[in-house]
Order: C-alpha cells, then structure tokens, then sequence
C-alpha cells in the first residue's frame, strides 16, 4: 500500500520539479479557481441576502396590514353569544387567507393567558403550519414584541419560510395570537438557478484562463526548450548547433544572442584543441628527441659511476650526483610520454584476471627497504576474501607505487597503513599517512600536473610532480576512481577503486575514504613483510616517485 502511493508521488514531484509548463498551469488553475470560488461565494451571498432582505420587507409589511385589517374586524364586530364568535373566526380566517394567496399560510392560537370560557373551533388541529410556530415566537408575541420573526422550514416540502407573529384580541372570546407563514421557495430557485448559472461560468472561465495560460506558456517555454536541446548538444561535442531565429522579439533575439554565444564557444574550444593539440605534439617531440642524448650521457655517467673510486672524493661525489639527477630525468621523460600518449588517448591496456592484494604487497615490499632506511613503518592490511580484478598489472602497480613513494615522503617518521579489500562489485586500496596532511587549497591541487605540495621541502625520494596525475588517469583507464583525502597535521588519505565487474563500482565502497589507525586492524590481520637488503650506494633511490 506505501509503495502504491509513494511511487506516484514521487513520479508526480519529479514531473512537478522539471516541467515549468506543468508548474505554470497548475499554478494558474490553483489561483483561477481560488479567486472563482471566492467571487462566486461572494455574488452569491450578496444575491441571497438583496432576494431574502427584499422578501422580509414585503412579508413584515403586508403581514402588518393585514393584521391591523384582522384587528379592525374583530373590534367592530358585534358577536356576542358562542355561535356567532365562531362565524366571526372563521370569516376572519377565509378573509385574511385570501389577503395572502396560495403563498401564504395562516395560523391561529388561542394565548396561554386566555380565561375565557367561550369554546372556539380556530383550526389549531387541521393543518400542520402550526408545527412552525416555536416557542419563542409565542413568547416574543404575548410580550408584545413588535411583528416578531424568524427563518422556518416549511413542513412536507422542507423550502425554506418566514413566520411573522401578532397579537388579535377578540372581545368576549379574549386574546389570541395570528401567525402569518410564507413561503420563500421562489427566492431559493432564483438563488439555485443564479448558482447554477454562476458555476457554469466559473466553469468556463477556468477552462478559458487554463488554456490561455497553456498557450502563452507554451508560446513562452518552446524557445527555451529549443535552448536547452541546443545546449546539451553543445555540451556533446556538436558545436555546429544553433537555435532557430524567428520574428524580432525577445524570444529571436534570445536565440540570436544563444547563437552568437555558441559561435564564440566554438571558435574558443577549437582555438584551445588546436593549442591542446601542439603542446601534446611538442611534449611527445621533446620527451622522443631528448631520450638520444640522454642515452649518451646515460652511458658516460656509467663510466664515471663505475669508476668513482678511483676520483679524488669531491669528484666521486659529482659523480653520484650526476647518476641520480639523471636517474630522475629519465622518470621525467617517460612519465611525459606517458602523460602525451593519455592526452592522445593512445594508452594501452593489457588486461588480465589478478588479486590485487598481490600486486599491493609486492610494490609494499619493494619500497619497504627504503622506507626501513629512512626510519618508516610499513603496515599491510588484507580484508578476508578474494580480490580479484580484471586490471592492467604494471599501470596499477605503477598507482600503488606512487601513492605508497607519497606517503613515505610525507609521514614524518610515523608508520604508513595500508588495506585491501573488496565487495561483490569492487576492489579498494587505502593508503594512510599520519604527517604533514593538507590544506584545503593543496586538496584542490593534489592531482595537477606538476604541483608539489611543497616546492621549496628536500624530497629524498626525487619525484617529477606527474605521479600522482598520472595515477588518476591510470585508475580513470580503468573505469576507477582515485580520491583524496587530507587534513593539517593529521595526514593524508589515497584511496584507490577499481571495478570488478561490467557492473561498476556501484555505492558502496569495500572501505572509507578515512580510516582512523585503530580501524585498519578491523580490515584484517597486519600481513608480515619481506624486505629484502638493498646495497648502499648513490643508486639506491630507484623507486618511482609522486609528487
């Protein structure tokens, strides 16, 4: 039952969000038949109390009348004995009856306070008229209360009446009371036919107002459709859309101004691919026409790091020094090759079914010597399970490899925490350092090519501010997301998500964003390490570095 009303609901208020038209009419119509009901409550209101006000004025003036008329008969009438008072009553009643006509009706009561014992036949019992007559009627008459009056029902025919009250006092029989009864059936059919009348006009008006509405608002609307198609055309690539002009209103010179705006984007985006375009093709010709040189150097500085102990110790040094800068030139020009053959969408990916737990303890124990060296703990976390993916091996190695350099780089001596694991529908990797952290504005940046978080900082590992650029687009290639994570002073988060199904990744990540310390021991179990000894030597810095 919730599920059959929530459904149309929702459907309704997602219908409601998106139409303006739909928000429009509806609004039309809500405010139109409003305004209506209230214009029609009140005509109707007005017409009733002129029909009914006009009505009691002429009952409470012709009753007046006739009841002095009654009056006058009964005090010059010369009854004196039983028979002929009750000849008098009932002239008197066939009298006033014809006074009023078919629409009035007459009755007539003998007063509480009458003490006469002269037996008078006045119809009390032969018509049912007399039902109408309350009590505070009879009251408000022997009080002497000037034609009192008030709304009835009618008896048999429920239409609504008046009843107008009035003392006669008839000598020897003594005090009686005449209540005169009209019927207001005539004043309640013109008011029914006048509301009849009104509610077909209402009626109409509505249909009228909602069609005018419908159709300046269509009039309105079919321009900035038309805009919004044109629109997310564009934003498909079509840059040759354009809106349709018509006439010289507002809505043609929209559309001119729409069009003028997608020509001047058009020329923009294709003046920025075409720049795009050259800095790709130079990167790539620099980063190709540089590997020759360097090769050559490459291969002296071979020479000259082989034989450095035999070089006074300054030219040993400089020999050390030249290995390693070249070690970094070298990261420098692959990692641009690799950024050129990404931004021309030349990457290849080999794709193979592995445990990613694998692949993240390998690249765990390759750093790990280095790490040892500079005073760093190492702690891997494996969640229960398979982990299993289809990836491309070296890329994501190459992800793992940079974001792990990252954290070493900036944990200050405090260990580095590392998990895996996995659900139905994806595989993650939690890198976690507990260090320098970062602002807002370095999260904003993390990814950029070329930014460091600190430019001026003494990087021991080296790096080529391209790492960590890199590692979104591999983990992008993979149909995977890598988010980040970080805050002053209390380290930074690197999480990678890889699918493991034509399904996606889906809503619910194998693990969080942030994980405090103590949570990785809920991931699994720390995974004991190999590491082996790495020779000392001005070489030794050969892990790839992020920025």
């Amino acid at each position: 039952m919730g599920a059959a009303v929530v459904a149309p609901l929702r459907t309704a208020v997602r219908r409601w969000t998106r139409s303006m038209s739909l928000r429009v009419v509806v609004s039309t119509l809500v405010v139109g038949i409003g305004t209506v009901v209230l214009l029609g409550a009140y005509v109707t209101t007005d017409i009733r109390d002129g029909l009914v006000d006009d009505r009691v004025e002429t009952v409470l003036a012709e009753s007046a009348r006739d009841a002095a008329t009654a009056q006058e008969r009964a005090d010059t009438s010369t009854a004196a004995n039983p028979a002929d008072l009750q000849q008098f009553v009932y002239d008197l009643q066939l009298e006033l009856r014809a006074l009023g006509g078919q629409s009035r009706g007459l009755v007539m009561l003998r007063s509480p306070d009458n003490t006469s014992a002269v037996p008078l036949t006045i119809g009390e019992s032969t018509t049912d008229l007399r039902f109408v007559v309350s009590a505070a009627m009879r009251e408000a008459v022997e009080e002497g209360v000037t034609q009192p009056w008030q709304f009835v029902s009618l008896p048999g025919t429920d239409d609504p009446g008046v009843v107008v009250g009035s003392p006669l006092e008839i000598p020897v029989a003594g005090p009686f009371e005449l209540y005169f009864v009209y019927s207001l059936a005539n004043e309640a059919a013109t008011l029914s036919l006048i509301q009849q009348v009104l509610a077909i006009g209402a009626v109409v008006l509505v249909a009228l107002v909602v069609a005018m509405t419908w159709f300046v608002t269509l009039q309105a609307v079919r321009p900035v459709r038309q805009a919004a198609r044109v629109a997310s055309r564009l934003a498909e690539g079509r840059l040759s859309e354009r809106m349709t002009v018509r006439g010289h209103d507002e809505m043609a010179t929209l559309a001119q101004t729409f069009n003028e705006m997608a020509e001047s984007l058009q020329r923009q985006i294709t003046r920025m691919e075409d720049l795009s375009r050259l800095q790709r093709r130079f990167v790539s010709d620099v980063s190709h026409e540089l590997r020759t040189p360097l090769t050559t150097i490459r291969m002296a500085s071979d020479v000259l790091h082989d034989a450095r102990a035999d070089f006074p110790p300054h030219v040993s040094r400089s020999a050390e020094l030249l290995s390693t800068q070249l070690d970094r030139f070298e990261a420098l020009l692959s990692d641009l090759l690799e950024i050129s053959r990404i931004d021309a969408g030349a990457a290849q990916l080999e794709f193979e079914e592995v445990d990613l737990a694998d692949v993240v303890r390998d690249e765990v124990e390759a750093v790990a010597p280095i790490a040892q060296d500079m005073g760093v703990e190492l702690r891997l976390h494996i969640g229960p399970g398979a982990h299993t993916a289809s990836i491309d091996r070296p890329r994501v190695g190459r992800i793992v490899r940079n974001l792990l350099s990252n954290a070493i780089e900036h944990c200050q001596d405090r260990p580095v925490d590392i998990a895996v694991a996995a659900n139905r529908r994806g595989v993650a990797v939690v890198v976690r350092d507990y260090g320098l952290g970062l602002t807002p504005h370095q999260m904003e940046r993390v990814f950029d090519r070329f930014w460091r978080a600190d430019s001026a900082r003494a990087r021991t590992m080296g790096g080529t501010g391209l790492g960590l650029s890199i590692a979104r687009e591999d983990a992008m290639l993979h149909d995977g997301t890598l988010e980040a994570w970080g805050s002053p002073g209390q380290g930074a988060s690197f999480r990678l998500l890889l699918p493991r199904t034509s399904e996606g990744l889906g809503k619910n990540s194998p693990l969080k964003l942030v994980l405090r310390e103590r949570e990785f021991a809920d991931v699994g179990p720390q995974v004991a390490l190999a590491v082996p000894t790495l020779p000392r030597s001005g070489r030794e810095q050969d892990a790839e570095v992020a920025p």
